[in-house]
């Protein structure tokens, strides 16, 4: 069984957010740049998933897109425990584009279980997970707390109004995760940053895709 989470560079919650050009352009001069926190606890999950499976999960990988200056958030993600990783060499312009090239990183590598983030810290359009569930023709499940495997059998929880329900799901699947999925995000010791520079870090050029989203000045 393999994994893919999909994560998002963003920038870190406590940043000043300014703006240059008359107010049109955001200023990234001396900006933090994190993991976004949902995919970071996908993250978490999924190696907690992967040490408890005996060997029936293979392997973890995170996949972004964003332009070079991502890879040091993407070298975290390998310094908590993920296994390999992914860039598509593209700015993330809107949620159809990039789940876009997320859906043509799934098809290349035929993972089992994907994980999104509910939504990104900076944008918070929660549409990716969505989206790419639809492109690759398989079935997702929003709003997911908790995931489990037990005997290869998945099942997820999810929020629902005044409650929670409990679902199990066939693989493949995308799994649209929230808060609650895992407790705490993995801190990265210094073996993990060690290890982290010798792990497979593959860089795809995208696939055509439109970008729906203008902006207005």
């Amino acid at each position: 069984m393999k994994i893919l989470v999909c994560m998002s560079n963003v920038p870190d919650t406590t940043t000043k957010i300014r703006f240059k050009e008359d107010n049109t352009k955001f200023d990234d001069a001396g900006v933090q740049w994190i993991i976004n926190p949902w995919d970071e606890l996908a993250l978490t999950r999924a190696l907690e998933l992967k040490e408890a499976s005996g060997g029936s999960i293979s392997s973890i990988t995170v996949a972004c897109v964003g332009e070079a200056t991502t890879e040091p958030t993407i070298r975290k993600a390998l310094a908590i425990g993920a296994d390999d990783a992914i860039r598509v060499n593209a700015v993330a312009q809107d949620s159809y584009f990039v789940a876009a090239q997320l859906a043509e990183v799934v098809k290349q590598g035929s993972y089992d279980i994907v994980l999104c983030g509910i939504e990104s810290s900076d944008y918070n359009n929660s549409a990716v997970g969505g989206m790419l569930a639809e492109f690759i023709d398989v079935p997702s499940v929003s709003s997911v707390s908790a995931l489990n495997i037990d005997n290869g059998t998945v099942s997820v929880n999810r929020e629902i109004d005044g409650g929670k329900e409990t679902l199990e799901v066939k693989l493949p699947f995308v799994a649209v995760v929230q808060k609650g999925i895992a407790i705490d995000p993995r801190i990265p010791n210094m073996r993990g940053i060690m290890m982290a520079r010798k792990k497979p870090l593959t860089v795809v050029e995208p696939v055509d895709a439109d970008v729906l989203v203008e902006y207005e000045e």
